[in-house]
């Protein structure tokens, strides 16, 4: 990013304070940074230390009571490459949607000539709130990108979504802005996540543990790698919104099939990482079962085998990645379902380790691969275990 001319927004949130660590990895890489501070984020994190950091004066107000310095928010939309808001408070993220021009940094954001990326910041309740979602879907439609939030302890002691991307993180998907486009635009992931349910009858199904993470991660590092994603996902309690990111929610293994056959042909890559129910009731009952007798017979039949589908369907370039959980011959049964259903690699990972697992947030994989490569990782969060697989399957490319 030598040369390249970044704008950084930061409004008022706790969040503020890892700005500081953004800006020295900005330098790091060579960019020229200039900032623009909202007052309240002043109670955040000092001016000062952001002045020099960024080795710039930082503009807060138009007005310069002191210098008598006007600053012309036309000047700076101008002279920047991309402008990164970060945190983007609840507050600021709905001004922006509706063109509310009450500050500084509002202004310019009117007056961008070029790119507008944010990296939200708020509790976990704000997040998830219809008028926030809303909001955030405007500025994607105004052609705003977005770094979601990740889940983690929130500065209210909640867990859950709403913690702005780490630093190193934020960077990354910046460094992609720049990159061209002719590498990156044109790879398409297609992603499955989550568990199947299987309808017993109107009220009960067959189905697992299995909470989508995994999947979602994986979604979430292939969009900071400048990558297009259609992620289809199982039910699950997760959220992820990106302009590159097409979001399919599904229900049953037949449905999650017909969603992998209409765009499977569109995509350079597939990764299964979705904990597909193996079997479905033979007949679905349309009234609740009653508990009438001591024993209850139910006729299962075995599910459409998606990965074998993808795998046999595919043109000679796409690659087929599939994921083993296992609980015993973890390596001897990953090989074999690697080979038999004609994969280029699989992510293993084991019930046997307590770290790792349904519902965990860290997870301990091995990728195996058809040249007979076997890579071992410790354990590490699903977000560091979803950079692990993407590095390993452009090193897989590549060979």
């Amino acid at each position: 990013m030598f040369g390249k001319r970044i704008l950084l927004g930061i409004t008022g949130g706790i969040a503020a304070y890892k700005i500081a660590y953004l800006i020295r990895l900005l330098k790091k890489e060579g960019a020229e940074v200039k900032c623009i501070m909202t007052p309240a984020s002043c109670d955040f994190i000092s001016p000062l230390v952001v002045a020099t950091l960024s080795q710039n004066p930082v503009s807060i107000e138009f007005w310069n009571k002191e210098t008598g310095v006007w600053t012309n928010h036309v000047e700076l939309g101008i002279w920047a490459d991309l402008f990164v808001i970060a945190p983007a408070t609840a507050n600021t993220i709905s001004k922006m949607a509706v063109g509310t021009c009450d500050n500084l940094l509002l202004a310019t954001y009117l007056s961008m000539k070029s790119k507008t990326i944010i990296a939200p910041a708020m509790d976990l309740d704000m997040y998830q709130h219809p008028t926030f979602k809303r909001n955030l879907k405007q500025l994607i439609d105004d052609g705003v990108s977005v770094i979601p939030a990740t889940s983690g302890e929130l500065a209210s002691g909640l867990e859950g979504q709403g913690r702005m991307e780490e630093p190193e993180n934020m960077l990354e998907f910046i460094r992609n802005k720049f990159q061209d486009s002719d590498s990156i635009n044109k790879k398409h992931f297609l992603i499955t996540a989550g568990p199947t349910y299987e309808p017993i009858d109107p009220v009960r199904f067959i189905g697992n543990h299995s909470s989508g993470k995994m999947g979602f991660e994986l979604a979430k590092t292939c969009l900071r790698n400048g990558y297009e994603v259609t992620l289809i996902s199982g039910p699950t309690n997760l959220e992820l919104t990106h302009p590159n990111l097409r979001l399919i929610r599904i229900v049953t293994a037949d449905e999650m099939l017909i969603e992998v056959q209409k765009f499977w042909s569109k995509s350079d890559i597939g990764i299964f990482a979705a904990a597909i129910a193996d079997y479905k009731p033979k007949i679905k009952s349309d009234q609740k079962i009653k508990k009438s007798e001591e024993n209850l017979d139910l006729e299962l039949v075995k599910n459409p085998d998606i990965i074998v589908w993808s795998s046999e369907n595919r043109s000679n370039n796409q690659l087929v990645i599939g994921f083993a959980l296992e609980t015993n011959n973890s390596i001897e049964n990953a090989l074999t379902k690697l080979n038999r259903k004609n994969l280029d690699m699989i992510i293993l990972n084991s019930l046997e380790n307590k770290e790792a697992g349904f519902k965990k947030d860290t997870n301990k994989i091995t990728i195996l691969d058809k040249h007979q490569n076997q890579f071992d990782f410790d354990v590490k969060s699903k977000s560091e275990v979803a950079n692990d697989i993407l590095k390993a399957i452009d090193k897989y490319q590549k060979s």
